[in-house]
């Protein structure tokens, strides 16, 4: 199947029903299904073709989704990226993806402009046209051409670029049959329905965003779009639009519970909470099922390698749970003392802590790294994914997450999770944010640190230390110094970046006692 057919079908079946909503821009399925016609056939007067890689660097808009649908009607690979992304992290993607073409939004993006100009790529598809660019438009008013590429389920048709958190961003080839079996098990896993209304926030350079935007339209659902987050404004779409589902990162959802609209808006049409990307504090779930109360409240965990390693919709039971295997897969907990000898890979006990390890005969699963054998020694051996993350199983084989193997802290010999410390500190009323890291230490090896976002210029330190020593927190886990700054660094897909703040790449706030207690 191509899954540009997915929007053929819909307009055929349910034409004017609404498909996509961006600001003034409303679209329904025979409309938006057009227009991917003309942009397709413009494409292919370019000379995008079969199997070349098509680079977007765009936020999310209405030209975005037209683009990654056209691609599929050519069965070229889309090959979208951060906008964010500096001049240099660009021009790398460009260069690494063999751009066939580049399509991008100059406005939101100066550095994709420079970027481009400099890459040797010839095609540059850009909103305005401007000096060496073509207009988008342009291409929007080229006659439809009605043929779509018959490609095999193998074929790639989607690549994605890792965070690239350790050295440079990895290529992620995803297929046709990878791409459609992810959101088919999401859309089962969730019970998506149809002519679900879902707001389209997550970025479409992450596998998050791409997710919903095939889920909806597989359900001839509608997009909701929003451009950049904001919570203010993302209530105030969930309740003019009837937004059915929200499937986001926990910042945006803590953001969106502590928004001061949120008592003022409508938020009844919510049937559908997922979150992924990163954990979730106990106090935040508890919290979005009060707000909320929503039929379906999930933990998401996966990847852009396989979208699905396990999903949770049962915490209300399971809080903090990243729950069970996905459809057609299989995990494991394995023993990092034999990874680290290179011996034989062994499984721990229930409740032990251990590398999570995930099948690569999962139908969602890639085949390894664009032009990178070296990452591919590295994550996969013997049919198995190693995903970095560190987890145990309980004794109802549900499995609990404790961050990265990378993020583990070793202070004193005792092995700590930076995510149980932040559970306990983000429920302090004062505290919006925080991140905790381990920091070199002469004594301990490494010393418990905690970055902190007050809501307040009250909190000082000395009443954090309390409040730790007051919760079920050991002793030995409790912070050693505390750095009130003004943003913890977050990834575009709203992911703490751990590493910067090990790094220095905060600002801290001034009157603060930042000193170790």
């Amino acid at each position: 199947m191509n899954l540009g057919q997915i929007a053929v079908a819909n307009a055929a079946r349910s034409p004017e029903a609404i498909a996509f909503v961006d600001g003034d821009i409303r679209r329904n399925w025979f409309e938006f299904t057009e227009e991917i016609f003309q942009l397709a056939a413009g494409l292919r007067e370019l000379g995008l073709s079969k199997g070349e890689h098509c680079v977007c660097i765009m936020p999310n808009r209405y030209e975005t989704a037209l683009t990654f649908f056209a691609c599929q009607m050519l069965g070229a690979i889309f090959t979208p990226f951060n906008w964010r992304g500096t001049a240099t992290e660009i021009e790398f993607i460009i260069k690494d993806a063999e751009a066939a073409l580049i399509v991008l939004d100059e406005m939101a993006s100066p550095s994709a402009r420079e970027a481009a100009e400099v890459s040797g790529v010839e095609k540059i598809v850009t909103l305005s046209g401007g000096a060496n660019g073509i207009s988008f438009q342009y291409l929007l008013s080229s006659g439809a051409c009605r043929e779509v590429s018959e490609n095999r389920e193998q074929d790639t048709c989607l690549m994605l670029y890792t965070s690239g958190t350790t050295g440079c961003p990895k290529g992620v080839p995803r297929s046709q049959s990878s791409e459609l079996c992810a959101a088919m098990a999401c859309i089962s896993q969730l019970r998506f329905r149809r002519n679900d209304k879902s707001l389209g926030v997550m970025p479409l350079f992450h596998t998050m965003g791409i997710r919903v935007l095939l889920m909806s339209a597989l359900l001839g659902g509608v997009w909701i779009n929003m451009r950049r987050f904001d919570p203010a404004d993302a209530l105030r779409l969930i309740s003019e639009e009837e937004i059915n589902a929200l499937f986001l990162v926990p910042t945006m959802y803590h953001d969106l519970v502590n928004a001061p609209s949120l008592s003022e808006v409508d938020r009844s049409s919510v049937r559908v909470l997922a979150y992924a990307g990163m954990s979730m504090t106990r106090g935040l779930e508890g919290k979005l099922l009060e707000v909320f109360s929503p039929d379906i409240f999930a933990n998401y965990y996966g990847s852009s390698e396989i979208f699905t390693f396990a999903y949770c919709d049962d915490l209300k039971n399971k809080p903090g749970s990243a729950g069970w295997a996905g459809m057609g897969q299989v995990l494991r907990v394995v023993n990092l003392e034999s990874l680290k000898l290179d011996s034989q890979i062994t499984d721990v006990g229930i409740g032990e802590v251990g590398e999570v390890i995930a099948s690569m005969q999962s139908p969602e699963a890639f085949s390894g790294y664009w032009k990178r054998p070296d990452a591919d020694k590295k994550a996969i051996q013997d049919g198995w994914f190693f995903t970095g993350d560190l987890g145990f199983f309980d004794k109802d084989g549900a499995l609990f997450l404790c961050g990265r193997v990378d993020d583990m802290i070793i202070s004193g010999g005792e092995n700590i999770d930076p995510n149980e410390v932040e559970d306990v500190l983000s429920g302090h009323e004062l505290v919006d944010l925080v991140a905790v890291v381990g920091e070199a230490d002469e004594r301990w090896g490494q010393k418990v640190v905690a970055y902190i976002e007050p809501s307040s210029c009250d909190l000082t330190m000395k009443e954090l230390d309390i409040f730790c020593q007051n919760s079920n927190l050991a002793g030995f886990k409790r912070p050693r110094k505390y750095v009130f700054v003004k943003k913890i660094p977050k990834s575009a897909s709203g992911k703490l970046l751990r590493r910067l703040l090990r790094e220095g790449d905060f600002v801290p706030l001034e009157g603060y006692d930042n000193d170790p207690n």
